[in-house]
């Protein structure tokens, strides 16, 4: 039953093999089982999840419903769910019940899927190892010494680890694609706009997508189909229409023109890691695709770039958490200013003020042009090299991650070397398109996946390549031992 895809779940409730409350019980006792060692779920509310899949199986009965009612999925913790404790892996939001649901959620709701708990994450979605937690660190179950990736790797973990068929996650740097790629499962960044952001906790909101995390591209065409789409309520949702991503997983392949980056393949980059996203290349050059080297030449500026506009729009959205309307309030304060001081200094932990100090510094007077303007620049050229790219290629394709996973702990006092680990991802992000990390192969038990960009809204065109890639190969079947 673990092992089993999205749809072949479904089918199985549609042939009556099993019931949404036996599939809902069986994933519940094995996050029971498996889940103190990984530490991939914050909370997990069991008596929801129950009464959601009660009513999935009604639906059912009747006939109702659709390809994921009565299926099990978990959601990073940092979209609103009404009456869930929603803490963004953040003492500062420790005792935060939402009132409401985000739209990702109530989405899924309508699709009747089961909820079936909240992932642990990087602090406010800030990290690439997922250390940052205020609940502890997750550990990778392919190697329980290592991180998962983060800020989504709580998702990843229990995606990979089988505690859930299939998880959201947010991707503001490459915090769905690194994760996944880190933790062998397939990981799809859509395009800014594509999945409404209302309710979702905002860390840098033009760079914010909220993303997948599934077992493979079938799996993962299915969730994108249940959340794409218009929110009014989002004024940075796009209003066009969603197409048929699972029909589009068939579209003939041969012929499509992958382009490799350079600048993607030189100093930095684990030879290994490099041999197997090759392997990669060279399998879809059987299949048929037509691959050729491009140049993406200011990849070299989008960390520091990132890292400007990130924390400067990180400092901003944080600034509501004040210990006066909601969130974490410390202890008989004296005054105002050490009602401020005290409750954020004891309610963020220590990534999460590193950045907004960085963000505050570039917004403050006299440094906005030298810091912030020049940011957002340059974040122009590495949007105006990608449209220049597609003019001669379909997709781009690169490493997801420059290593497999590291050993927890081992870069927390280098925080250069762990934003380096977002090398291949920040771009897509920094120009609003979408991507996808596949899994291909493991570097001594640890997996390594390939990341695929593509233009705006060209979801169909990225699903659709890895889907024709893991009809012929099995890295995405393949599942840790935990047993």
């Amino acid at each position: 039953m673990f092992q089993k895809s999205l749809l072949e779940l479904a089918e199985g409730l549609r042939r009556k093999a099993y019931s949404s409350v036996e599939l809902t019980t069986a994933f519940l006792d094995r996050i029971r089982q498996h889940d103190g060692v990984l530490n991939a779920f914050i909370t997990v509310p069991e008596q929801r999840a129950l009464a959601d899949a009660r009513a999935a199986d009604q639906r059912l009965a009747r006939g109702e419903g659709g390809v994921l009612t009565g299926i099990p999925v978990a959601h990073k913790d940092l979209f609103c769910t009404q009456g869930i404790k929603t803490s963004c892996g953040s003492r500062m939001l420790d005792s935060f019940v939402a009132p409401y649901n985000a739209a990702v959620i109530e989405r899924f709701d309508a699709a009747g899927a089961v909820l079936l708990g909240k992932t642990n994450m990087d602090e406010f979605a800030m990290g690439s190892s997922n250390e940052n937690s205020f609940y502890g660190p997750v550990r990778n179950p392919w190697d329980t010494d290592a991180v998962p990736g983060g800020s989504s790797g709580g998702s990843a973990a229990a995606v990979a680890a089988r505690l859930c068929p299939a998880a959201t996650g947010t991707d503001t740097g490459g915090s769905v694609r690194q994760p996944a790629s880190l933790c062998g499962i397939t990981g799809l960044k859509p395009t800014y706009g594509r999945i409404s952001r209302w309710g979702m906790v905002a860390y840098a909101s033009s760079l914010d997508q909220a993303g997948v995390l599934t077992r493979n591209a079938e799996d993962a065409a299915l969730m994108l189909g249940v959340i794409a789409g218009f929110d009014p309520r989002d004024s940075t949702s796009v209003d066009r229409p969603v197409p048929d991503y699972v029909a589009g997983l068939s579209a003939p392949f041969p012929g499509l023109r992958i382009g490799l980056p350079k600048e993607y393949f030189g100093p930095g980059l684990d030879p290994e890691v490099a041999r197997l996203v090759t392997q990669a290349v060279d399998e879809l050059q059987r299949l048929g695709a037509d691959v050729r080297e491009i140049s993406l030449p200011n990849t070299a500026l989008a960390i520091p770039a990132y890292y400007v506009v990130a924390p400067a729009e990180a400092s901003s959205n944080l600034a509501r958490y004040d210990g006066v309307r909601f969130g974490h309030r410390c202890e008989d304060p004296q005054n105002l200013h050490d009602l401020y001081s005290r409750s954020r200094a004891e309610g963020f932990g220590a990534e999460v003020k590193r950045r907004i100090m960085i963000g505050t510094y570039a917004l403050s007077a006299g440094y906005y042009d030298a810091y912030y303007l020049k940011a957002q620049k340059v974040r122009r050229l590495i949007r105006d090299d990608f449209a220049r790219a597609f003019e001669s290629v379909d997709v781009i394709l690169g490493p997801t991650a420059p290593t497999p996973a590291f050993d927890i702990g081992a870069k927390a006092d280098d925080p250069v070397t762990m934003y380096l680990s977002d090398i291949y991802t920040i771009s897509a992000n920094l120009a609003g398109l979408p991507g996808i990390s596949v899994p291909c192969g493991f570097v001594a038990g640890r997996p390594v996946g390939f990341q695929v960009i593509g233009p705006h809204f060209e979801e169909s065109r990225l699903l659709n390549l890895a889907h024709h890639y893991q009809q012929h190969t099995d890295w995405h079947l393949r599942a840790p031992n935990l047993d």
